[in-house]
């Protein structure tokens, strides 16, 4: 008796064992995390996204009417369809979709009529693989992803009224039902950010059931015809099925062709069952994921860390395809034609410099190359880079942050590519006013004032100006690093200065300046938008990114600017949203946080926490990036603290999770935090390892009492990327209380660009 119940306590043990901690990194992401967002809170603004990494598709449940950039929303309670989506924000809206939506008994077809009740207790969502229940059809649904296809597989009850519609959506689409092939054609036209020339994203369908019922619909009216051009096509297929009935159904697109489209489907499934695709999807996450695996924390811990990676991977997606030939080639979004080479859409560079791009320098340096060979693409094709894309030039955001992401990928040693016409482009850019933010806005002033002026009519001056700082610096850095003429990068090192003349030292902040010279007057550095963009002067004041040292002086010494940090922290969340005429989601965001003015939820003051080092207090770097980790972020539908924007917000939590940050990604260095796990093993592509030990890490010991690089005391707050891509080991010795004696020398305060003259 006694060894039994022994033997059935130790399965009981490793079965509960095996539920804390997963064998499977695809287990421990939520694609749910962030999904219970509105317009005026963002938990997120994220969407199940059901895809493979960089996938040129992305498939999703549908919640939301068609257009509505919210198309997937935790607490809604119905779905209408499974959309393919390229979605990079619900600001942003979307382009090259359509829907699929499978339905019983009397057919209706409006988005509206054919939704159903779901529960999320009948939801699976995984990156590889979505499944639900769809109760008012009886029909669990069911899809897995290839990059330019998917399969679907619908169960259904036993009915002689089981139907497929497919929806083309509205704003100009085709579809053309062969009943003698199973098949279905068609494509959309529906696309948020334009013009787009000669655009339409191209579907085939083929299902393994032959039709029972065909029809289709003509801006919502059913015709006699199968092959229809509309403002609004759509079609239904139908047949009878047996209880418990798997009908499969396989789908791929292309920007370029119906030919292509069937070649996609060809190449990336060709007589694949559905398990079989969705092992091969798994596959493909698990080795992404597991380029970095972590050990210790909580369980809750590692889902939001895998949550985030999961998040980081997806934009910008790719837009190229493989023709017949096994050429790269890709539609164009700038001359609506299909060139030869690689092409990405669906990113915002204003978000994604400060950590998503030099993430995938450290991690995923492989994919960054063709990003870097789709920009040179996009240049001379556009004639200008791209600082939105979706998926061609979009007005919105501002700064010329192309110059980080271009200058930072050769700087970390990526090559193999036309970097010269790259540099280029930076320069043309960065002294030329392009269309729909691309160049500078108000550059003609930037370039002769040394700033944007705040009354001559540009919004956000004050901004563009501390951004247009820093893309400076990451030019003076290319253009070193390319051996160009001396006088000719001397030009934009001293722009990188240009920062200096937007600090007003009465009230030790970023104030806008007017065209002669005065600062703009009434002042509230409390106030959101006007002269700064989505924030206010105590968030943007700290984007001096490429020379902290120089702000540091500004202020008047170290400690003057940590007593400017601290007061982030103690001010009450209140607020001037006079600009805006009322509350934007920003806003709301940092006020709920608790976190004083610290407005974690949006961009500009990510890096702000890391600041602390540059000033000989790195305790307080570690303090704060600890509590910002542990507070600001779950694995759950409500899990950021505003938009993940394009896995930005992400790459925060993974790289300080990790132990440092890029603050300055231009600078080819990282800034030490507080690491969050016992252990992280970074497989590096160039077949080293990264290896960070903190044994005994805990939320207790969130201080770094000592470190050693490659088994040497250490005691600078920075890391060198080149070092890293060494191979190399960081031992942290975690500690309970601050240190107060290491990292306080001069000489180890990060790269800042006084320091270097």
């Amino acid at each position: 008796m006694r060894i039994y119940f022994t033997t059935i306590s130790l399965l009981f043990f490793l079965q509960a064992g095996a539920q804390v901690k997963s064998s499977s990194l695809t287990d421990d992401v939520n694609p749910l995390m962030g999904t219970m967002s509105k317009p005026g809170l963002s938990n997120g603004n994220t969407y199940p996204a059901i895809a493979l990494p960089w996938g040129m598709n992305i498939w999703t449940p549908q919640t939301g009417d068609m257009g509505n950039g919210w198309q997937y929303t935790y607490d809604a309670d119905k779905i209408n369809g499974f959309k393919q989506t390229h979605q990079p924000s619900p600001w942003m809206r979307d382009y090259g979709q359509f829907a699929i939506m499978p339905v019983t008994g009397k057919l209706k077809v409006d988005q509206k009529d054919r939704a159903s009740w779901f529960s999320h207790k009948t939801e699976i969502a995984k990156p590889y693989y979505y499944s639900v229940y769809l109760a008012d059809h009886d029909v669990t649904a069911e899809l897995t992803p290839t990059e330019r296809s998917a399969q679907f597989q619908f169960t259904f009850p036993k009915s002689d009224s089981s139907f497929v519609i497919i929806d083309a959506l509205d704003e100009g689409s085709s579809i053309q039902v062969i009943p003698g092939e199973n098949k279905i054609t068609g494509y959309s036209t529906k696309h948020a950010n334009g013009p787009l020339k000669n655009f339409k994203n191209y579907f085939v369908i083929y299902c393994d059931k032959p039709f029972s019922f065909t029809r289709a619909y003509k801006n919502g009216v059913a015709g006699q015809s199968l092959n229809v051009q509309a403002e609004h096509a759509l079609a239904a297929i139908g047949f009878k099925t047996k209880a418990g009935e798997k009908v499969h159904l396989r789908v791929a697109s292309s920007f370029i062709n119906l030919e292509q489209a069937e070649l996609n489907l060809k190449r990336e499934q060709g007589n694949s069952g559905f398990d079989e695709v969705k092992q091969k999807a798994k596959n493909v996450w698990e080795s992404t994921l597991g380029s970095i695996k972590v050990d210790g924390g909580t369980p809750a811990q590692r889902q939001t860390f895998y949550s985030c990676l999961y998040r980081m991977l997806f934009f910008p997606n790719k837009l190229y395809e493989v023709n017949a030939k096994n050429e790269i080639v890709h539609w164009s979004p700038y001359t609506g034609n299909t060139h030869k080479g690689y092409l990405f859409g669906g990113t915002g560079f204003w978000d994604t410099f400060r950590a998503l791009y030099p993430f995938l320098n450290l991690v995923y340096p492989s994919i960054n190359k063709e990003m870097q060979e789709g920009l040179l693409n996009a240049y001379k094709e556009g004639g200008w880079l791209p600082e939105w894309s979706s998926p061609g030039y979009a007005d919105i955001m501002i700064g010329n942050n192309s110059a980080s992401v271009v200058a930072e990928a050769y700087l970390k040693g990526l090559r193999g590519y036309d970097v010269e016409t790259l540099y280029q482009a930076l320069t043309h850019g960065a002294n030329n006013e392009g269309p729909r933010a691309t160049g500078r806005r108000g550059v003609s002033y930037y370039n002769s004032l040394g700033y944007v002026p705040y009354n001559v009519g540009i919004k956000e001056n004050a901004a563009r100006t501390l951004e247009y700082a820093y893309d400076d610096f990451a030019i003076y850095q290319l253009g070193k690093a390319l051996n160009k003429p001396q006088a000719e990068i001397e030009v934009y090192k001293k722009r990188s200065l240009n920062y200096k003349n937007l600090y007003d030292p009465a009230w030790g902040l970023m104030r806008g300046k007017n065209k002669d010279g005065s600062f703009q007057s009434p002042f509230n550095p409390l106030k959101w938008g006007d002269a700064f963009t989505e924030g206010n002067s105590w968030h943007y004041s700290w984007s001096v990114f490429h020379d902290v040292q120089g702000l540091i002086n500004l202020m008047g010494g170290k400690q003057n600017f940590v007593n400017k940090l601290d007061s982030v922290f103690t001010q009450p969340p209140v607020f001037d949203d006079s600009y805006y005429g009322g509350v934007i989601h920003e806003i709301r965001e940092m006020q709920v946080a608790g976190m004083g003015q610290y407005a974690h939820g949006n961009q500009p003051i990510q890096h702000m926490l890391y600041l602390y080092n540059y000033a000989g207090q790195p305790w307080k770097t570690q303090y704060w990036v600890r509590e910002a980790m542990n507070k600001l972020y779950k694995p759950t539908p409500d899990g950021y603290c505003g938009d993940e924007d394009n896995g930005q917000t992400s790459a925060w939590y993974v790289f300080s999770a990790m132990g440092f940050y890029p603050v300055c990604p231009a600078a080819s260095e990282y800034v030490i935090g507080t690491p969050l796990f016992s252990k992280v093993t970074v497989k590096l592509q160039n077949g080293k390892q990264l290896v960070i030990n903190a044994a005994n890490n805990s939320d207790r010991n969130p201080y770094v009492g000592k470190a050693l690089l490659n088994g040497k005391p250490y005691d600078f707050n920075w890391l060198k990327h080149d070092e890293l891509m060494k191979g190399a080991t960081i031992d942290f010795s975690m500690s309970g209380r601050p240190e107060y004696k290491r990292g306080t020398a001069k000489s180890a305060a990060p790269y800042s660009l006084t320091n270097q003259q």
